[in-house]
């Protein structure tokens, strides 16, 4: 079964058996629970080849865009996307990053992101602790220069880089102001500094104060950062597997931002399929991963250790597909209930 972050949407998927293992089975063939609704039949999934991604992804978000080109859909179909990458995987015998034409790496650097305190003293005192686990890179989630300061004062952090992201906060006047009141306090990167997110003018204004502007998790596919490019008004785009569309959307963005001298840090505070799907990109097509990591310690993990970062660096799957499954101990001791499954074959 995969499970879509749940951050999105609650998409449970479980590929059927027709020919002795679920990696043989020829077509889309899933239980899907898609925010109430049988969101995979009604998007025409059930019975299409399950490796055509790119077919599926077309009749899928073609098939709702009456509804928009973003939203909680197409965080849903996302979790489905990466389920069909981890089935091709599995059946080509091959992780994702060699199938999507990279090469082995055993880890990736990763950066500590932090909660929202609104507590210099709390910041700092998280900022010190990220440090001790190994972390060089710290982002903060504040709105304030005092919490910048104290994270760089933190104990450890002498050669820590910060980052801020204020999670579209400011209105453009008020970025600007911002933005030049940090100028000097050597960020490398400030995120989503303005509201709405999708004012690319209002951010390019920003990023003419000289930080590095970062952005894109709450953009809508390829064409929504071909436009924040074309605007000047990112440094590091940030697409989120989870939200973007899946893989192959993921691939577009990058490939877009490669062809225009922008870097990529993916947005991945996630914790199951999408943080597994973002470290195999990333080693496959990011030419300085560096992998987003939320700063807080979960009772237990079914995706445990591959969602988990030691001395500041995550480790890359080499299995087929996603190269880990959840833990069915884990899930099982977390059930609250047994499992509602709807099935719809194919018709013969």
């Amino acid at each position: 079964m995969r499970i879509a972050d749940r951050e999105h949407a609650a998409v449970h998927l479980r590929p059927i058996v027709h020919r002795g293992t679920r990696t043989d089975t020829p077509v889309v063939d899933v239980a899907a629970v898609v925010a109430g609704r049988d969101g995979a039949d009604a998007a025409g999934l059930v019975g299409r080849d399950a490796g055509d991604i790119n077919a599926l992804t077309r009749a899928v978000l073609h098939g709702t865009h009456l509804l928009g080109r973003n939203g909680p859909f197409v965080y849903a179909f996302s979790g489905i996307e990466i389920a069909l990458w981890d089935l091709l995987g599995k059946r080509a015998g091959q992780p994702l990053w060699q199938l999507l034409g990279g090469g082995r790496h055993s880890h990736l650097p990763a950066y500590a992101s932090l909660l929202n305190y609104n507590d210099d003293a709390l910041v700092a005192k998280n900022t010190a602790a990220a440090c001790a686990r190994g972390y060089q890179h710290i982002k903060l989630h504040e709105t304030t220069r005092t919490a910048v300061l104290a994270a760089k004062a933190a104990r450890g952090a002498g050669d820590a880089q910060i980052m801020l992201d204020v999670n579209c906060a400011w209105s453009p006047p008020v970025a600007r102001e911002m933005a030049a009141s940090l100028s000097d306090d050597g960020l490398l990167w400030l995120e989503e500094p303005v509201w709405p997110p999708e004012d690319v003018n209002g951010l390019a204004g920003v990023r003419d104060r000289g930080i590095p502007i970062a952005a894109g998790e709450n953009v809508a596919g390829v064409f929504a950062f071909k436009s924040l490019i074309e605007a000047g008004a990112i440094d590091i785009a940030q697409p989120s597997v989870t939200k973007v569309g899946g893989i192959g959307e993921m691939i577009k963005v990058i490939h877009l931002c490669q062809s225009h001298g922008v870097e990529v840090a993916p947005h991945s505070p996630y914790f199951g399929p999408g943080f597994v799907a973002t470290v195999h990109i990333a080693a496959a097509l990011v030419e300085k991963p560096l992998i987003e990591v939320l700063w807080l310690e979960m009772e237990a993990n079914p995706f445990d250790p591959w969602i988990r970062a030691i001395d500041g660096k995550v480790r890359v799957p080499s299995g087929p597909g996603l190269g880990c499954d959840p833990a069915p101990v884990t899930l099982g001791r977390y059930a609250k209930g047994p499992s509602t499954r709807t099935e719809r074959r194919p018709k013969s």
